[in-house]
């Protein structure tokens, strides 16, 4: 949902509220639109406070939106630079281990031919 949306949404949603209020109370004619007056420009003084809470809302949206375009390319720089570091410090690891494999295959290889070998 959009915030504006949001907005526009509490806005009529307070509009239709002060209107209920406004007509269920039992008033004279000119307390009624003493009270519409009143009502009428704190409406206004909403829409306004309204208006500059979503313009803030604009502007910080706009400025995570720079921050990221930013900052995160420099993250997956850094990211990809410690994959690499870390892939060239257990390249010797991974060498022994695929010796050691071989060395483990030979053996079983080994065995089952003296296996093999005596059972005949």
């Amino acid at each position: 949902m959009k915030a504006s949306t949001f907005f526009i949404g509490l806005a009529a949603g307070s509009v239709a509220a002060a209107v209920t209020v406004l007509y269920s109370t039992p008033q004279s004619g000119s307390q009624l639109r003493t009270s519409v007056k009143d009502a009428s420009s704190d409406m206004k003084e909403m829409f306004k406070e309204v208006k500059v809470k979503v313009d803030d809302l604009k502007e910080s949206i706009s400025h995570l939106t720079k921050e990221a375009k930013e900052t995160v390319p420099t993250a997956i720089e850094d990211i990809k630079g410690s994959v690499e570091k870390w892939q060239q410090s257990t390249e010797s690891n991974k060498e022994r281990m695929e010796k050691e494999i071989a060395a483990i295959q030979t053996a079983l290889e080994e065995l089952e031919q003296n296996i093999a070998a005596h059972q005949k």
